[in-house]
């Protein structure tokens, strides 16, 4: 057929478009096809013990049995207004994985959690924390994520911040002959330059060095919390930078509510999760590092589920102290609720937890999202599996491959993190080992043959 572009005009153009191609799939590899924890749960490095995460779990199981003792009750606290079936089955559910694993990551804080301490006192804290991780490493006792949070690094803190980072890997890697936990991560809260960043990278790869660690296997995650961690300076998304400046470390980005909507000048009162100055911060996030494999984590509830009132020692609660204990208690749960169910609708599978007591309305949300979903995702799955194959002939496989990943995904969090079973997740049509290979396109490939 007669054409008009010779060959030196589209090597010229193709070779150009090709390296651009090139580099965006390097730095947009896409989502991690890796478990994304559903929360984080923050506490102060000063209480911290290798049992912290199951007496965690204790405690929400003791609130459940208190105040949502049934079905019907946790249901009518969370406002679910679904049938009675669904919300037997959330409640067992929640159950079940407060008995199983009741915090699937952990982070323990030597920020906002802990305060500013002596010296010599944040010393030992980093220390003790160190030996007990190391503990529950020999004992199986950790969650599946865990890591610390340092102080920020700023001109102030950033000593103190480097000396408790480097006691508590040092200290942690000599009493486990050099190992860390798995999916272990440092955490670097109010960041404002890149410097911060790439300084953090430095020391880590100074401790990997020193103790004989593969270069690169200590992560970061990213606090963003404040403005200039959104918007840099000179007007461009910060967060691309940041992540460039940990150099291949970035594991996830966190938004950081409070601090954030201080930093914008909000007044208390207007410093929450659903304020649009986060939204537009939570958007930003999920723009700037759409398809780079960094997670996003949503911020904290700060309205706490816990009474007014306290049982004296030896005694307990008069009925109408319980009752207001209660009242208090199952409004906590439905804010945070309410919150969790809103990140989930926006794309954000992960947050920040604070209290015992907000595991089970965490999990509520959760399990409700998927459960809720699952029946309609199922039949659009099993629908782009069969349109996407026969697609695949007429050359549209990859916006049809997207989608379906998307929905693919949706039953790979459901059934990691326990809201939905395999049984119920094989009515998409897909076998267990189509399922467990977590890739829509080897699914389109291997039905093809």
């Amino acid at each position: 057929m007669e054409t008009s572009f010779n060959e030196t005009v589209t090597q010229a153009a193709f070779a150009r478009l090709k390296a651009a191609n090139r580099t965006f799939a390097t730095l947009r590899p896409g989502d991690s096809s890796e478990r994304q924890p559903v929360h984080t749960v923050y506490g102060g490095a000063q209480l911290y013990k290798a049992e912290t995460t199951s007496r965690l779990g204790q405690a929400a199981i003791r609130m459940m049995n208190e105040y949502a003792p049934d079905a019907a009750i946790f249901a009518r606290a969370l406002g679910l207004d679904n049938s009675a079936a669904l919300a037997d089955t959330i409640h067992h559910r929640v159950a079940e994985k407060l008995a199983r694993e009741a915090v699937e990551d952990y982070r323990i804080d030597f920020e906002d959690g802990y305060g500013n301490r002596s010296d010599a006192e944040e010393d030992g804290h980093a220390e003790a924390a160190a030996l007990e991780v190391a503990r529950g490493m020999k004992t199986d006792a950790l969650p599946p994520y865990i890591g610390i949070r340092i102080k920020p690094f700023t001109d102030e803190l950033l000593a103190r911040s480097a000396r408790t980072l480097d006691i508590f890997v040092t200290t942690l890697l000599g009493k486990t002959g050099g190992s860390l936990p798995d999916n272990f991560v440092v955490t670097l809260p109010k960041i404002t330059v890149v410097e911060q960043v790439e300084t953090l990278a430095d020391l880590l790869a100074a401790l990997e060095s020193a103790h004989g660690l593969r270069s690169g296997s200590i992560p970061i995650e990213l606090m963003v919390e404040t403005p200039q961690s959104v918007i840099a300076p000179d007007g461009e998304f910060a967060l691309p930078r940041l992540v460039a400046g940990a150099r291949g470390r970035c594991r996830g980005a966190h938004f950081g509510t409070y601090d954030y909507t201080a930093g914008v000048n909000l007044v208390a009162s207007q410093q929450r999760p659903a304020h649009p100055a986060c939204d537009f911060a939570r958007h930003v996030m999920q723009v700037s590092l759409a398809g780079t494999g960094v997670t996003l984590s949503d911020g904290a509830t700060t309205v706490m589920p816990v009474g007014p009132h306290k049982a004296p020692e030896g005694g307990s609660l008069s009925w109408p102290q319980h009752e207001e204990n209660t009242q208090a208690i199952h409004h906590a749960w439905r804010v945070h609720f309410e919150d969790v169910r809103s990140s989930l609708l926006h794309g954000y599978y992960q947050g920040w937890d604070l209290h015992p007591g907000q595991l089970p309305s965490r999990y509520a949300a959760v399990f409700s999202f998927f459960l809720e979903g699952h029946e309609a995702a199922s039949e659009r799955l099993k629908t782009f599996v069969e349109k996407a194959a026969q697609a695949t002939l007429l050359g549209n496989v990859f916006d049809d491959a997207a989608t379906g990943q998307g929905l693919l995904n949706f039953f790979l969090r459901g059934i990691t993190c326990g809201a939905l079973t395999e049984e119920e997740a094989l009515q998409t049509g897909l076998s267990l080992e189509e399922l467990r290979g977590r890739s829509f396109v080897k699914i389109l490939k291997t039905r093809q043959g």
